[in-house]
């Protein structure tokens, strides 16, 4: 019995010295932001809701389409796409920012998408076969940079998406802003669909606006969503994280962390 009680009373320090020693992990200013783009990515990766959000986006385009295709036009049909997590899934990218500790970077964003290894969006691949069978011309509206072109290229050919070409993909310039780039289009095709995953893919009413401004333009052309306009769900990132803090390249993770969580809704 003595021997019982003097290996239970081991145990016990041993179990209660492992739980005074285990590191606490605590959100710190430089942890929050990628460990929440963690979560994010996960969804992304592994959420069958999300694929499920992707596949019923791109149904409703293809009945929107069909329903298009039933009009006559003067001119050809085309649809605008935006590309990263539209067409192409860019979370591997996120997921090594986040477990480096890091947010988005140019040069690790760079050295991802020269290896032209992003799968597909679920739906996307097949949706835009579809359109092009019809014939529907297809334009890819990116914010990616001239040096990521070829590469790009090369990611989209890979799954034999249509019109991947370098006629077809126009990427950013002078501005993040697509619209000039949109009415480019404009001038020879009626552009029967836009689809995209962040609001300035559809408008530039949306262009660098901030949280209130977003949500009442939103609400302004509320009847366009599911109709012209298609809209893909992201919350690893988009304009909707830099309204919060009004686009302040310079602004800190703790700062960040701090309007974060001062704009979150509790009981």
């Amino acid at each position: 019995m003595s021997i019982n009680r003097t290996l239970l009373f081991a145990l016990l320090i041993t179990v209660s010295s492992c739980k005074v020693n285990k590191p606490v992990v605590t959100n710190t200013g430089k942890a929050f932001i990628p460990d929440g783009k963690l979560w994010a990515a996960l969804w992304h990766q592994r959420a069958a809701e999300y694929k499920a959000l992707c596949f019923q986006a791109y149904n409703v385009a293809k009945w929107r389409l069909d329903i298009a295709l039933q009009s006559n036009y003067s001119k050809p049909l085309a649809i605008i796409t935006d590309i990263d997590e539209t067409v192409l899934d860019n979370s591997p990218n996120t997921v090594s920012q986040g477990l480096a500790g890091k947010e988005y970077e140019p040069e690790a964003w760079y050295k991802w998408t020269s290896l032209a290894s992003a799968d597909t969006i679920a739906g996307a691949a097949s949706f835009f076969k579809y359109a092009a069978s019809k014939p529907v011309t297809i334009f890819y509206i990116s914010n990616r940079d001239e040096k990521e072109r070829q590469s790009t290229l090369t990611n989209l050919q890979k799954f034999g998406l249509p019109n991947a070409d370098t006629g077809h993909l126009l990427l950013k310039q002078n501005t993040s802003g697509k619209d000039a780039r949109r009415q480019e289009v404009l001038k020879n095709y009626e552009v029967v669909l836009l689809i995209g995953d962040n609001l300035s893919d559809f408008s530039n009413i949306f262009d660098k606006q901030t949280e209130e401004p977003r949500l009442s333009a939103t609400k302004l052309v509320s009847g366009n969503f599911g109709n012209r306009f298609i809209i893909l769900p992201n919350v690893q990132y988009g304009d909707w994280e830099g309204a919060l803090y009004q686009y302040n390249p310079q602004i800190s993770p703790k700062e960040k962390e701090k309007i974060f969580k001062s704009s979150l809704k509790g009981q």
